[in-house]
């Protein structure tokens, strides 16, 4: 059984970044929407970044994030983090093979803890997985605000199979 995270480094194709990119920040659709972009892709950790517009308040008197993009983007990342292990396992197959797995992909339970509100120009998200198994994979992710200090975190599971 492959470990995760891997023991060794895993190098990702341009091949698979491009195409994993394209699925996370375009043919997800959503994730556009509010703007989710990858800013790191290893099979460990995942970052992601989110810039505060208008569309995204949650409370106008304080230009605060609304709460429902805080725990989306965390699920999201979540979601891309157990991608990014599923490609790691799998570096034996083509890149386009290993795009093809994450069609069963989806969240099974999804904790959020806000911690402090959601103000700033921008938001950073990192994510990890915990654990890979053969159909469940566990998650915890982190949104931090401009100036670092962590704003949420979440936990998740994902099916995967």
């Amino acid at each position: 059984m492959t470990r995760h995270p891997p023991e060794k480094p895993v190098e990702f194709e341009d091949e698979f970044v491009r195409g994993l990119k394209q699925i996370f920040e375009e043919k997800i659709v959503f994730n556009s929407v509010i703007g989710l972009k990858i800013e790191t892709l290893r099979a460990e950790r995942v970052v992601g970044r989110i810039l505060m517009k208008h569309d995204l308040v949650g409370h106008f008197a304080f230009n605060r994030l609304h709460g429902g993009v805080i725990s989306a983007g965390l699920d999201a990342m979540g979601g891309l983090a157990v991608m990014a292990a599923i490609g790691a396992r799998h570096m034996d197959e083509a890149p386009a093979q290993r795009l093809l797995r994450f069609g069963k992909l989806g969240t099974i339970d999804l904790r959020v803890d806000y911690l402090r509100p959601g103000i700033g120009d921008h938001f950073e998200l990192h994510a990890e997985v915990l654990r890979l198994g053969s159909r469940v994979a566990s998650t915890r992710m982190e949104f931090r605000g401009p100036n670092g200090k962590l704003q949420a975190t979440g936990a998740g599971a994902y099916i995967i199979s």
